[in-house]
């Protein structure tokens, strides 16, 4: 890893406090794969803030928290992928956080992640949400490709003996979709925070959130010059 991406790393999951501490600063890949329209963004916020539903993890999280290890370890001697528990920020937009399972950078810079599941269905499709997850962590990390991973199990007794997997391109078009949806969470948590309206909410639309890549760094230039103030 190269010092530059190394030095976009603001928290480890092995400390557990901190990671917590470090993702309720910022918009995860957690927060944007239900940011679908204004009552997702609202929901969302009411999430971020301690509002909404809390949950604590049940038996199937344990189940995939138990397994990530030993699927992380097939990641990395099939594909080379190196597993990995690092908070990542995006390299403009510092508010911008992911914690992709596995990454690895070539020698010319490229980088691949690794996303691993846990289900008790037989997908034939990746679910949208995850796909959503996906698409915010290549934008977090700049990368390229990400090897999408699943086990699948039966009342937890593992069903095969080697997990599943396809190859998810970037897809900088759904990329931009996210990085509007989470500017409008910004704003949402910026104007119940202080209750101020944001700077320049005004101009953040539907078409802002789809718009093209020639619009996406005047975006984030406008962001970070904003306040994101979120509670513990």
């Amino acid at each position: 890893m190269t010092p530059e991406l190394q030095a976009r790393i603001v928290a480890d999951s092995r400390d557990r406090v901190a990671w917590l501490r470090a993702r309720a600063r910022g918009i995860t890949a957690t927060d944007v794969a239900g940011l679908t329209s204004d009552v997702s963004i609202r929901r969302a916020a009411d999430s971020k803030l301690g509002a909404g539903p809390r949950f604590g993890g049940n038996a199937y999280t344990d189940h995939g928290r138990r397994r990530e290890p030993e699927i992380a370890a097939w990641v990395a001697a099939t594909h080379g992928i190196q597993p990995s528990s690092a908070l990542f920020r995006a390299e403009r937009e510092h508010r911008h956080l992911a914690t992709p399972d596995g990454i690895v950078e070539g020698e010319s810079g490229r980088i691949l992640l690794a996303e691993i599941k846990t289900t008790n269905k037989d997908w034939k499709t990746i679910p949208r949400t995850y796909l959503r997850q996906v698409w915010w962590q290549q934008h977090v990390l700049g990368a390229e490709r990400t090897l999408f991973v699943w086990e699948q199990h039966d009342n937890f007794r593992v069903l095969h003996d080697e997990p599943r997997c396809t190859w998810i391109d970037r897809d900088d078009r759904e990329i931009d979709k996210l990085v509007g949806l989470a500017t409008r969470l910004i704003d949402e948590l910026y104007e119940r925070t202080t209750g101020r309206s944001a700077p320049g909410s005004s101009a953040i639309d539907e078409a802002t959130a789809a718009a093209a890549a020639s619009r996406r760094d005047a975006l984030r230039e406008r962001d970070m010059f904003r306040a994101l103030a979120l509670s513990d």
